[in-house]
């Protein structure tokens, strides 16, 4: 059960804060996109997330989002908050957060994944050999039904 459990968690990725990252040795942070950063669906963040992103930034906080969706939906979406990407990235297999540090260079010590799924992002870190950051989903009402039917597995899941 160890492959699905997360290091730590949080409400949202705005609670993610560059003191925590400091305490727990993270300098790049692997993002998951939709109910991570957004609704599923949105085009454009909300202004807390936004400003958040940018606090990141500001702060020298490396940043890459990895994400299952299609490599033209997530690479505008990539383009419009300034952030590379790589996608698709096939999660549960760490394929995608291992191509997103060979390419951004980030050390697998001092990076972390950042998602809502503990079946997809948190798996996939742990493959990795990555800190695994489970956030709560953003409107998990709107995912589509693939997403919807794992929610109440991930629930049990996370009370063992």
């Amino acid at each position: 059960m160890k492959i699905f459990r997360p290091h730590y968690r949080l409400e949202s990725v705005s609670h993610l804060t560059v003191e925590l990252l400091k305490n727990w040795g993270i300098r790049s942070l692997l993002l998951d996109v939709d109910s991570t950063l957004k609704h599923y669906g949105a085009t454009e963040l909300t202004p807390d997330v936004a400003a958040w992103l940018e606090t990141m930034k500001s702060e020298g906080i490396g940043l890459c989002l990895v994400s299952n969706g299609s490599a033209h939906r997530i690479g505008l979406f990539a383009e419009s908050v300034g952030i590379p990407f790589v996608a698709p990235a096939f999660k549960p297999f760490p394929i995608g957060c291992r191509k997103a540090m060979r390419q951004m260079n980030f050390d697998p010590q001092t990076t972390a994944m950042v998602g809502d799924q503990l079946f997809a992002d948190i798996t996939a870190a742990r493959l990795a050999g990555i800190t695994a950051i489970h956030i709560m989903p953003i409107s998990p009402e709107l995912e589509p039904i693939w997403t919807r039917i794992k929610r109440p597995f991930e629930k049990i899941i996370s009370r063992m």
